[in-house]
């Protein structure tokens, strides 16, 4: 009846805040939806940072420094890309990482170009405003200089930190979680089911997937955001191949 799982996620906040709640910002997804941005404005005014340099003279942060820094501060990093998740209006949205922790960029300008020539492992200096949307801390107003240098941050296994407030030390981190056993939801018809399209059961393939799992005996909702792990990528098949029984 049950099935066993391990599963990657890039966003390990999704598990952190309310392992079970959606606590998405409406994000610019480049698709229409319910949340989609008004696009009603022109790209023309997003900035050029092709040309631009390093500051030598920029006091660049670690990531201690960062989680330390006051909220609406200004902050300094560099940070390898790891994952993108959407590019909309002339803006990213980037999830980085260091060797030492890990970033989230929400709505950095760049053109569709640099957007495409940031792959994973590009090195970058981000130089933006620590904030704070429903617990996700991230970096906004930001701009952006690419250095030499690649870093492919390791997968980390936080199985054991489900439930823990430690968790939360590894927001935005590449991480998997494993040995977890799929737990039946029902969908609207009163079926069980091993996940569903959006967190009622109203969507199709291509929307975001709910479902349940547990680890000695507690039970975590995980949420497959579609803008950041598509229908056609294996996170999402992992999930929406599989049934109930």
């Amino acid at each position: 009846m049950k099935k066993i799982i391990a599963i990657i996620l890039a966003l390990v906040f999704v598990l952190a805040f309310a392992a079970c709640g959606n606590t998405d910002k409406p994000e610019d997804t480049g698709e229409v939806s319910d949340t989609a941005p008004d696009t009603a404005g022109n790209q023309s005014g997003a900035p050029d940072t092709a040309e631009k340099t390093p500051d030598d003279n920029a006091t660049v942060m670690t990531h201690d420094e960062y989680v330390a820094a006051e909220l609406e501060s200004k902050v300094i990093v560099e940070t390898y890309v790891q994952a993108k998740q959407s590019w909309w209006d002339g803006k990213g949205t980037f999830y980085t990482q260091a060797e030492d922790g890990a970033y989230f960029l929400y709505n950095m300008p760049c053109t569709e170009e640099e957007y495409n020539a940031l792959t994973t492992g590009t090195k970058i200096r981000v130089t933006g405003y620590k904030s704070e949307w429903s617990g996700e801390v991230e970096i906004i107003d930001a701009t952006f200089e690419v250095l030499d240098g690649q870093f492919i941050a390791p997968v980390t296994d936080v199985t054991a930190l489900l439930g823990a407030d430690e968790l939360i030390d590894h927001q935005n981190e590449l991480v998997i979680f494993k040995g977890m056993t799929v737990e039946p939801k029902t969908d609207a018809d009163g079926n069980e089911v091993a996940f569903l399209y959006k967190w009622d059961g109203s969507g199709q393939d291509g929307d975001d997937l709910y479902f349940d799992v547990s680890l000695n005996g507690q039970k975590f909702t995980f949420t497959v955001e579609s803008y950041l792990c598509g229908a056609d990528t294996d996170v999402y098949k992992a999930v929406n191949s599989r049934s109930a029984t």
